[in-house]
Formats: structure tokens, sequence, C-alpha cells
């Protein structure tokens, strides 16, 4: 990949564009990140540790809790130091990893929440054969393929980002993320832009459109059972899926279905903090609030 830019460090602004709120947004942000660490741990301590919880669900669960811990402190920590310190200096080299990173989990998480979508499908649908369809291989191959495809989706966009030239070291987000370093681009942005989405839209769409049709078909099937206990016992198997579904792909095309000459970085700022930031803290509450089995399993984890 050329090295086209003449910037070397960046300049991340913060988390608020008045000086005031900085240290204020810094000490709730810290709060948050200590909150959905501690409850992603648990669930990963809880699927490890209960043998009751070593299901394909839970598989995805768990490598959904361990992504969004990534995510989160790929981010934040760099974010909250800087803010502190009063400095948000970051090398260019620091910054392409911190997007190749963030880009990867978030792609993972895309690839993990289809697996799941599948998953709770087939149990559904197909229950007689579920057992067999979903085993141990299989579950592996699937949050292998979703790693995997979270890598070369993730080197995709930092190459597309980074082969930019930048006049501009001054990045008006609290991290590094692609529509505000396209902002930064001395070139016109249009070629690296629609190759950008793309990728971008064939594989989210892609993803979507499986998870759609795999809650219709989940529809059909619940529609057709007699009993309403029958019916409201199979939704309920995906009804935090559901949530998480809707969380992920809401707040996440909010960011990035839009062109760069419509960025607004305070709108930019505020979808990121839904995205970043609360949709990795309520998943655990997702998952745990309504789901016996999660709760029995984190009530023997801490008493």
């Amino acid at each position: 990949m050329p090295n086209l830019t003449a910037v070397s460090v960046f300049l991340l602004r913060g988390f608020s564009a008045v000086p005031e709120l900085q240290l204020l947004s810094a000490a709730t942000f810290l709060l948050v990140y200590l909150a959905a660490v501690l409850g992603n741990i648990s669930i990963v301590a809880a699927v490890t540790l209960d043998t009751h919880l070593h299901t394909p669900m839970y598989l995805f669960l768990k490598h959904l809790s361990l992504v969004d811990i990534c995510s989160m402190s790929t981010t934040l920590p760099r974010a909250l130091v800087a803010t502190v310190l009063g400095s948000g200096e970051i090398s260019l080299l620091a910054c392409a990893s911190q997007l190749f990173a963030f880009v990867c989990l978030g792609s993972t998480e895309c690839f993990l929440i289809t697996s799941m979508a599948y998953d709770r499908c087939l149990a559904i649908y197909r229950p007689l054969v579920y057992q067999a369809a979903m085993g141990p291989r299989t579950c592996t191959s699937l949050v292998a393929a979703a790693w995997a495809s979270g890598l070369l989706f993730s080197a995709f966009h930092t190459a597309n980002t980074f082969s930019l030239p930048f006049c501009s070291p001054t990045i008006d987000h609290f991290f590094c993320d692609i529509p505000p370093l396209m902002r930064l681009a001395c070139a016109n942005v249009d070629a690296h832009e629609t190759a950008g989405f793309a990728v971008s839209g064939c594989i989210i769409m892609s993803c979507f459109a499986l998870t759609v049709l795999s809650y219709v078909r989940i529809l059909a099937t619940v529609v057709r059972i007699r009993s309403t206990a029958g019916r409201w016992k199979a939704f309920s198997t995906c009804s935090s899926h559901l949530a998480t579904v809707l969380l992920f792909y809401g707040t996440g095309s909010s960011a990035y279905m839009q062109p760069t000459a419509r960025y607004s970085p305070l709108q930019g700022r505020m979808a990121a903090v839904f995205y970043s930031i609360l949709t990795p803290t309520l998943n655990p509450l997702i998952y745990s609030l309504r789901n016996k089995d999660m709760q029995g399993a984190l009530r023997r984890l801490y008493l």
C-alpha cells in the first residue's frame, strides 16, 4: 500500500466539541465501559464454565461477547486517557491499526449475528435435525468463518481508507473511523467511497437478507403452532437475538450508510456512541434479563 499521505500524526477531537463537557463525558463513558466489560466477561465465563450452556446458541453468544469486549477496548480506553491527559495525538500506524481492529470486530459481529439467526431458524423450523445439523464441527466452522471474513473485510477498508492522501491531521471524532478520515482526504474520494459502499453493501445486505429470511421462516413456523404457550415459547427463544439484530443494524446503518459529503461530525459522534458503546453494553442485559438459563448460570457463577 503506497504511503501517499503527508500526515504522520493525527489529532482526535474527543467525545465532545465543547471542552467543558470532555471530562464529564469521559467519566460517564468510563463507568459505561466498566459495566460493559463486566457484563460481557460474565457472559463469557458463565458459558465457558456452565455445562448447561454448552449449546450452539451460547457458543455464538460467547464469541459475540468477546467481540464486544475487544471492540470497546479498541476505542474507549485510548479516548479516555487522551481526554484526561488533554492530548489526542495518535500516530498514523496506530490510527490505521485502530481502524483495522474496529472494522474487523464490527464485521465479525455482523457475521456472528447472521449465524445466530440461522441457528434459531433451524432450532424452530427443523427441530428434529437440529442436533445433527448444528454439531460442534459446524459451529466451529461458522465461528471461524465469521472471524476470517471480518479480517478480510477490515483489510479492504483499511487499505481503501489509508491509500488516500490526508491534508489535515485533526479527526473530528473520538477514534479513527472511516467517515471522519475520508473527510480529511486531499484527493477525490468518490472512487474509494464507491468501492467501500459496494463491498459493504454486498456483504452487509447479504447478511441482513439472510437474517430476515431466517426470521420469516421462524415467523411462518410459529404461526402454525396451535397452542398460545407453544408459540410464546418458540418466539421467546429468539426474542433476545431479534433485539440484538435491531440494535446492531439500526445504529450501524445510521453511521455508515450515507455519503461522506453529508457526514455531520456531531451526528457521527452520536451514532458512534450508540453502535460502539451502548450496543456492547446492552447486549449482556438483553441476553440475561429474559433468559432463565443464563440467569441461573450467572447466579452459580457469582453466588
